[in-house]
């Protein structure tokens, strides 16, 4: 394997009042300013040893220190992950996906992912609809815990495609967020990208070519938050924690649609807790759960204390 690339050079007396991705951009031409961008990102460039964002502004003198990694092999590899398997077949495999996992590789994280666990499970040939996305059905956020099918063979990736489109999956999530919302509710909104940060997404727009249906009853009350069994109707990216962000209730840990406050958690409060689809093969009736996990029962525990005290 290539090993890293190290890349160090002083800031000049022209450079001086540039930012640091400019800079970098300029001085190495064969890095894109969206390449540098990433690098910095990922804690691979210091500036004076300490990492810096990207729009900081250099001066004469001043040592930039760049680690370039080699190249992503352009396959995902199989690697022993641990996985915690709910249910497996011929046709179907259902998993506990963990916080913190990530379900296919993206730029950022070319490991580590599910794909990657499938992999190292049933061996580099497992390319069911595609190498990148190895019988990938649907998809959970890196934060959200709980229940993912996987399709183990072409006629039941198409299958199971086809129910999710038909919306015939019943999807049920539990939901820890700040403040009480009515006992229970239906959000119904436009759903598409926010206007000003292409890696976010809103409800609040006047029209989108996408609609987002969810709903919600409060299945406990704490002193200001709570509990919330969701039942999700469409399946649009990032969709619970922005449409309950965006109706004032967001979710407990949530960074991306939500602000640091008390009480907290390491990610956002959100558990995958039941699936319930046909069987792809035999169309009989599935049915899994995923208990909660602990940092959400410790999170749950807390709130409890609080109240009774």
């Amino acid at each position: 394997m290539t090993a890293r690339r190290a890349i160090d050079f002083v800031v000049g007396p022209s450079e001086a009042g540039g930012r640091l991705d400019r800079v970098i951009a300029t001085r190495v031409p064969e890095l894109s300013r969206a390449r540098v961008q990433g690098l910095i990102e990922e804690g691979l460039v210091r500036l004076e040893g300490a990492r810096a964002s990207a729009a900081r502004r250099v001066f004469a003198g001043q040592r930039i220190a760049i680690e370039i990694p080699p190249p992503a092999p352009a396959r995902p590899q199989p690697e022993s992950l641990p996985l915690t398997v709910l249910y497996e077949d011929s046709d179907i495999l259902v998993v506990d996906k963990a916080p913190g996992m990530v379900v296919h590789p993206a730029p950022g994280h070319l490991a580590g992912t599910l794909v990657n666990a499938l992999l190292g499970r049933y061996g580099p040939t497992f390319s069911i609809g595609g190498e990148q996305r190895p019988g990938i059905v649907h998809r959970l956020d890196r934060g959200t815990s709980g229940v993912l099918i996987v399709a183990r063979n072409d006629a039941a990736l198409a299958q199971l495609q086809r129910q999710f489109q038909r919306r015939e999956v019943r999807k049920t999530y539990l939901a820890v967020v700040h403040g009480v919302p009515p006992a229970q509710g239906t959000l119904d909104t436009p759903y598409g990208r926010h206007p000003r940060d292409r890696k976010r997404f809103t409800s609040r727009v006047a029209s989108a070519p996408r609609r987002a249906l969810l709903h919600y009853r409060v299945q406990r009350q704490f002193a200001t938050t709570a509990l919330l069994e969701v039942q999700l109707a469409t399946g649009r990216t990032h969709q619970i924690r922005v449409q309950l962000a965006d109706a004032g209730f967001p979710l407990v840990g949530e960074r991306v649609y939500g602000r640091r406050r008390e009480p907290s958690c390491e990610r956002p409060a959100l558990h995958a807790l039941r699936l319930e689809c046909a069987h792809p093969r035999t169309r009989q009736p599935l049915s899994f759960e995923a208990a909660l996990p602990d940092d959400l029962r410790a999170l749950i525990a807390r709130l409890e204390e609080r109240v009774r005290r």
